[in-house]
């Protein structure tokens, strides 16, 4: 049974949520705050975080960014707030998915089953094989990545999308074609949020963000992984 804890400060919405998901047979537990959140995540161990961005305590923006650090957990963003400048700052900080009020059940249920669908492709990944370049390690098992020898702390969504590139490097992939693979889900067309998250993904892996080296755009089309070592053949696949 998968967990779900909802996080907002509206009484109304949190009895909802926690009534209509648990009758989809989910395990529920709610938070009002930011603190009594924390607390939720450490000891209820979550697999979605359905997060309210207004808070008494705290920033949802911080929150999702402490949540990201502490556990990779899901998180689905759940706000009032429509303008496109905070879809792209909730996914800069890790959200998976924003849903804005007001909300219907259905549309808020169609998005959980799509993250949570990831969730069931992040434990087939995990028996997949362990992909090595010069100077770049991706291990599905541990989720483990590293650059130089240097540890790469990526998200859970980051993870998945590196990962989704890196095992056919060359291939050249539509932002739908990621979408569809990654999130498992329609972002109502707006294709942006692949690129939010590939900077992301540059920012922590490459050493010139100007001149990627291991994720290169294809212009008018998408992206591709191509590592330096890409000519002299598929990567070291190991068990």
């Amino acid at each position: 049974m998968s967990r779900i804890l909802v996080v907002d400060d509206d009484p109304s919405i949190r009895t909802l949520l926690q009534r209509y998901l648990q009758r989809q047979g989910y395990s529920v537990e709610v938070a009002a705050t930011g603190s009594e959140s924390l607390q939720r995540l450490r000891s209820f161990q979550p697999t979605l975080v359905i997060l309210d961005l207004n808070l008494p305590d705290v920033s949802g923006y911080n929150l999702c960014q402490q949540m990201q650090k502490e556990t990779g957990v899901y998180v689905l963003m759940l706000t009032s707030r429509v303008s496109d400048a905070d879809k792209l700052q909730g996914f800069q900080l890790g959200a998976d998915d924003y849903l804005t009020k007001p909300f219907n059940l259905p549309e808020l249920q169609a998005r959980v089953q799509a993250i949570l669908r990831r969730q069931r492709l992040k434990t087939e990944v995990a028996s997949a094989p362990t992909l090595t370049f010069p100077s770049l390690v991706i291990d599905p098992e541990t989720r483990a990545v590293t650059r130089d020898n240097r540890p790469v702390n990526l998200t859970a969504l980051e993870f998945d999308l590196l990962y989704t590139l890196a095992r056919y490097p060359g291939r050249v992939w539509r932002r739908a074609e990621l979408i569809q693979e990654v999130w498992d889900f329609n972002h109502e067309g707006d294709e942006r949020v692949v690129d939010v998250h590939i900077g992301q993904i540059r920012k922590k892996l490459e050493t010139d963000t100007n001149q990627p080296e291991l994720i290169r755009t294809v212009r008018g089309v998408g992206y591709k992984f191509e590592p330096p070592s890409f000519t002299e053949g598929w990567p070291e696949e190991k068990s």
